[in-house]
């Protein structure tokens, strides 16, 4: 994997953990395709994933850890993530009925022209 797509994953994470919305969206594509790890299918836009965001982050606080990130053979670069999910006071969460929950999951990333066109997520076996 180049260290330009390696910084720009390593940055997205930061930036989403500082709820930076502005300072993610710059690095995708004005068409983004964006899982929905809340509610289940994916978004369509930048500015769909800024609503996704807001909503989400209004609900609960999640935080997530890259520890393993690697290209596969089709370029497409995989990010294994520890994803932790609080409530609004920091608390972990309790009898949650949406998807976000304390796992890890692999966050997968398809770029064309240095920019994230694809997001999808897949539980760990």
């Amino acid at each position: 994997m180049s260290d330009t797509h390696k910084q720009l994953i390593k940055r997205i994470y930061d930036r989403f953990n500082a709820r930076d919305i502005d300072g993610v969206l710059t690095e995708l594509a004005d068409d983004v395709v964006w899982a929905n790890g809340m509610d289940g299918g994916h978004v369509h836009g930048r500015e769909a994933v800024r609503d996704y965001w807001t909503r989400q982050w209004a609900v609960v606080s999640p935080h997530v850890e890259p520890v393993a990130i690697q290209t596969t053979d089709d370029g497409v670069v995989a990010v294994e993530v520890i994803q932790s999910v609080f409530d609004l006071d920091g608390r972990p969460l309790t009898g949650q009925t949406h998807g976000l929950k304390d796992k890890t999951v692999m966050h997968i990333f398809r770029m064309e022209s240095g920019k994230i066109v694809r997001f999808d997520i897949k539980d760990t076996p």
